[in-house]
């Protein structure tokens, strides 16, 4: 079968219920009870002949016909299939990523050797200027990301030659590690879309279908059910996810699951196996977290996260015995800092968080996805217990910037490249000072990230470091860096002193 053939795989158990339904549908046709013809005969006075003239005799079912009916739901419903598959292939594409990493020996080496790697996963464009979702695993350490589009429908004949193929370069807009998710984004528009089921909630046993790459077969599609909701692999995180038993293999990282109506329900991305293969235990994150994530990369480069100012822990029996409280498990306020949100709202040290914009909170990672959840510019139900008595209050929300976020959006990644160093930075202003805390030195170049698409020396640089001088030459600006920089040659030695959390230290390298 070629790699660009879609194709369906469907579970024996549901084609048996599909067998047993379409009989079921076929046998149990009306007829007259035989009460109600006898009734009917004694009320007119009607003779048994008259009677039997009169009235239809009721139909039984013959093999033949029992078996069309049979053969007939199972061609619409596979008719459906095809319709679904040419529906939503088009807008699934195969990831291509290429990298760099140890190569694995067998035998022990004191020298390690570095490699170039491959690696094929999938993802969903999700608006027709090019922008597509995947998984932030799928991309992770990429040096170079290629999009390989669907082939036009009707194009399904035996292998395809690679000059045929449809790929596009891509680049990463942004990606956040605790959702596992990425934004990619291609010169393409008038590319095919799939809608993220954003505000409905999916239900266990909905019929689902996972589509992907797996293996690097692209365009596959399999077909399972939701087994259930809210699956929370590590207690300790908030992210929950669907499990389905569709078919998914690795490959299918960053894959849509879809449902009937072509809508996507959620992003497929790992997958719980002994044998490394699919055992029916897959895991996708759900489409409302994929829709806020993707809002909030395209709109900022990064997710920030909303906070009330309050603090929460975890209620275990021990606490809840100390402290009297009406219940031995959930989620307890245990900081209300003052002055803030949640003070100004009256959420009190000691109150029992019951739900956060009407989802029910029973852990600490339930009221964590609440907050991250939380549009910005809403405000934050949060129903409380206390004591014996229920309150609610609204809450408003604000932002949390997490200091790497804020030094990536003071920098414009046109200007604020040096590529020989394989870094950005920009200015040490006024208005950074702030994010770098008191400086020994308050003038130089703040680092605020390094590129992944370029081999480059490792000069030690990090997101933070604001450097002071380069081979003993003062460095004040983006300018007297570029300058610096562009007067070195491949070979020459490099030693750049920085300051890095209250500290000089000096980076030494050579530069290519």
């Amino acid at each position: 079968m070629s790699s660009l053939q879609s194709r369906v795989v469907i579970s024996a158990n549901i084609v048996l219920l599909l067998l047993l339904l379409s009989v079921r549908g076929v046998l149990a046709q009306p007829s007259a009870p035989a009460d109600a013809a006898a009734s009917g005969a004694s009320a007119t006075g009607a003779s048994s002949a008259e009677q039997a003239k009169s009235s239809p005799k009721p139909q039984t079912p013959t093999p033949a016909s029992a078996s069309t009916g049979r053969t007939d739901v199972l061609a619409q419903f596979n008719g459906a299939l095809e319709d679904l598959a040419a529906k939503v292939s088009p807008a699934v594409v195969q990831i291509l990523v290429t990298g760099f990493g140890p190569l694995e020996e067998h035998q022990h080496s004191d020298t390690a050797l570095i490699v170039r790697q491959h690696a094929v996963g999938s993802g969903v464009i999700v608006d027709s200027d090019g922008y597509i979702m995947t998984n932030a695993h799928v991309v992770e350490g990429a040096q170079r990301i290629q999009v390989a589009l669907p082939l036009p429908d009707g194009d399904s004949s035996g292998r395809v030659p690679e000059g045929r193929r449809r790929i596009l370069e891509a680049h990463l807009i942004g990606s956040h590690k605790a959702t596992d998710l990425a934004l990619l984004k291609v010169d393409q528009k008038g590319l095919p879309t799939l809608p993220l089921l954003a505000n409905e909630r999916p239900r266990v046993g909905q019929l689902v279908f996972a589509i992907g790459s797996p293996e690097g077969l692209q365009n596959s599609v399999t077909m399972g059910v939701i087994s259930a909701l809210a699956r929370q692999p590590d207690p300790t995180k908030a992210m929950a996810y669907i499990q389905t038993d569709a078919p998914i293999n690795p490959g299918n990282s960053g894959g849509p699951l879809v449902d009937m109506n072509g809508e996507v329900v959620g992003l497929n991305t790992f997958i719980l196996s002994e044998g490394g293969g699919s055992e029916g235990l897959g895991f996708a994150i759900p489409a409302r977290v994929v829709d806020f994530v993707y809002k909030s990369l395209r709109k900022y480069g990064h997710v920030h996260r909303v906070e009330i100012g309050a603090g929460a822990q975890a209620i275990s029996p021990t606490l809840a015995e100390a402290l009297h409280l009406q219940q031995s498990w959930g989620v307890i306020i245990d900081d209300v800092k003052p002055n803030g949100p949640a003070a100004s709202a009256g959420v009190k040290i000691q109150d029992i968080v019951v739900a956060a914009d009407d989802r029910r909170v029973d852990t600490l990672p339930s009221l964590s996805a609440a907050l991250y959840l939380h549009p910005l510019d809403q405000l934050l139900k949060l129903e409380v217990l206390r004591g014996s008595e229920h309150k609610i209050f609204y809450i408003p929300a604000v932002e949390h910037h997490d200091k790497m976020d804020q030094l990536l959006d003071s920098a414009n990644p046109e200007q604020s490249l040096i590529s020989r160093l394989g870094i950005l930075a920009v200015d040490l202003t006024g208005d950074l000072h702030s994010i770098t805390e008191d400086l020994r030195i308050p003038s130089g170049v703040l680092v605020v990230g390094r590129t992944a698409d370029l081999i480059l020396p490792e000069s030690g640089l990090q997101a933070g470091d604001v450097i002071h001088e380069l081979n003993q030459t003062p460095i004040d600006s983006m300018a007297t860096l570029r300058a610096a920089v562009h007067a070195l040659k491949p070979g020459d030695p490099v030693a750049i002193q920085v300051e890095r959390e209250g500290g000089f230290l000096y980076l030494s390298f050579e530069m290519d």
